[in-house]
């Protein structure tokens, strides 16, 4: 009952590039980093905000 034949586990496209770049690997610029920290920022105010809030 052992099948190794595992055709649809994996993505294979034809005429695919060697090579692919992943999202950890892009590049991205300060303005990136700007706003994700923004949004961290505003992001741990509301978390903590509602809990000292609410305490």
């Amino acid at each position: 009952m052992d099948d190794h034949t595992h055709d649809g586990d994996h993505d294979h496209h034809e005429g695919e590039v060697e090579g692919r770049v992943t999202s950890p690997m892009q590049e991205f610029s300060m303005g990136q980093v700007t706003t994700g920290f923004i949004i961290t920022l505003i992001g741990l105010a509301v978390v903590f905000g509602l809990a000292f809030a609410l305490a």
